[in-house]
């Protein structure tokens, strides 16, 4: 069937019968040695099943009560209308979901959950990955750190990290890292294999090594080999790269004596009261994948996403510091932002792997390839959480028909109470 002319329904993964049977007919098997997972339309299934295909481990919840959320559906959210980025019809939040691939939706107002869905074959109490939704936890642990003194966002990589001492991180400041404003030579061109993230990709062992592979096969071995680029500075503009990413979980991990996983299992999933344990991608020394590796339930995102909204309390406690939030929803230097190429997110800035919207209602969202989101409006007291497999994974491809709806659902919000 041709990629091409499938749609959300059409590619739905249940329809389409990936890895159903007992065993599966061969045509319906999924392997990671053909990179199904991360090929269009197979990774519908894949996203929600990433422990089938590559190595995880456990973000324990531990064995504390679930923070509850109070149940409040409304009937009204569907119909709600917005017209897509460079015009075109008129959407409906409902349409939206198909047009995004939606997997799965929550959406919170003042702490309830008031709007959920599941479809294809991701439900509640399955992990989905959250690719880059990732980065937001690992800047929420670093930022806490900062916070707690145990970090000095001044400090050059080269003496947090010595190992990256010979990088093109050695001279960068944390703070560079955390807001992404390096000047390292890395690509994040996803299509391109020979990209910084293919290569990437490849030592971590995301997807099946080129035949004759010779490079890195961890992590801790790649991180070191990326050069700084000619002609440019630390701190001079915004540069999405995952690779700071894997630097911030490194040091994360290397501050606390502890693997990334259990630093966010014992700093955020255990106080916040998840209900559910969370898969991390791991390479094969058992580093956790900061970038892109975490796999939690749609709820237990959203819950992340209201702490942050209420100032880091959640679970009737203070869990993440007022200030480490203060911080992130205060953004970064705009003018960083727009040296960068983002024609879909004008005067918005980057601030501890968080995007902030600098809009009139303070919202700011973590944002993963192909749809995952958590975004955040505090004015509308709304959190959206989502997962989604959609074929394009860049942002660029969705933005223009999530982004108006987050904000027409908030505009909703606000009106209806």
């Amino acid at each position: 069937m041709p990629q091409d002319i499938l749609d959300a329904t059409t590619s739905d993964p249940a329809l389409m019968g990936w890895m159903q049977g007992l065993p599966p007919a061969p045509d319906k098997r999924l392997a990671w040695a053909r990179a199904d997972h991360m090929r269009f339309p197979m990774h519908r299934y894949a996203f929600s099943h990433m422990r089938e295909f590559l190595p995880t481990a456990r973000v324990g919840r531990g064995q504390g009560p679930v923070w509850n959320l109070p149940e409040a559906p409304r009937d009204d959210l569907d119909g709600v209308t917005f017209t897509p980025m460079g015009g075109g019809a008129e959407l409906s939040w409902k349409d939206a979901l198909a047009a995004n691939f939606t997997d799965a939706v929550c959406v919170l107002h003042k702490g309830a959950v008031v709007y959920e869905r599941y479809l294809g074959v991701t439900r509640r109490d399955t992990p989905h990955i959250a690719w880059s939704v990732t980065k937001s936890f690992v800047g929420v642990l670093a930022e806490m750190l900062v916070a707690e003194g145990k970090l000095d966002p001044a400090a050059p990589m080269a003496e947090l990290l010595p190992e990256m001492a010979s990088s093109g991180f050695g001279n960068a400041t944390l703070r560079q890292v955390m807001d992404m404003t390096t000047g390292i030579a890395f690509s994040e061109e996803y299509t391109d294999p020979n990209s910084g993230i293919g290569a990437f990709s490849q030592a971590l062992g995301l997807t099946p090594r080129a035949p004759g592979y010779s490079g890195p096969t961890d992590v801790f071995a790649f991180l070191p080999t990326i050069a700084h680029e000619d002609g440019r500075g630390h701190g001079e503009r915004f540069m999405y790269r995952t690779c700071n990413t894997e630097v911030l979980g490194w040091l994360v991990a290397r501050t606390e004596g502890k693997r990334l996983q259990q630093v966010l299992s014992e700093r955020i999933w255990q106080p916040l009261g998840m209900e559910q344990d969370a898969d991390f991608l791991i390479d094969s020394t058992g580093m956790a994948f900061a970038g892109g590796g975490l796999n939690p339930v749609l709820r237990d995102m959203a819950r992340f996403g209201e702490a942050m909204r209420c100032g880091g309390v959640g679970n009737g406690r203070q869990v993440i510091p007022a200030g480490v939030v203060d911080s992130i929803r205060g953004g970064a230097n705009p003018e960083h932002f727009a040296r960068s190429t983002y024609p879909h997110l004008p005067g918005w800035s980057y601030r501890s792997q968080w995007w902030i919207t600098h809009n009139n209602r303070g919202a700011f969202t973590a944002r993963g390839i192909h749809g995952q989101v958590i975004y955040v409006d505090p004015a509308a007291e709304m959190v959206v959480a989502r997962f989604a497999s959609h074929p394009i994974a860049g942002n660029a491809g969705i933005d223009p028909t999530s982004l108006p709806a987050y904000e027409a659902l908030a505009q909703h919000l606000i009106l209806a109470g």
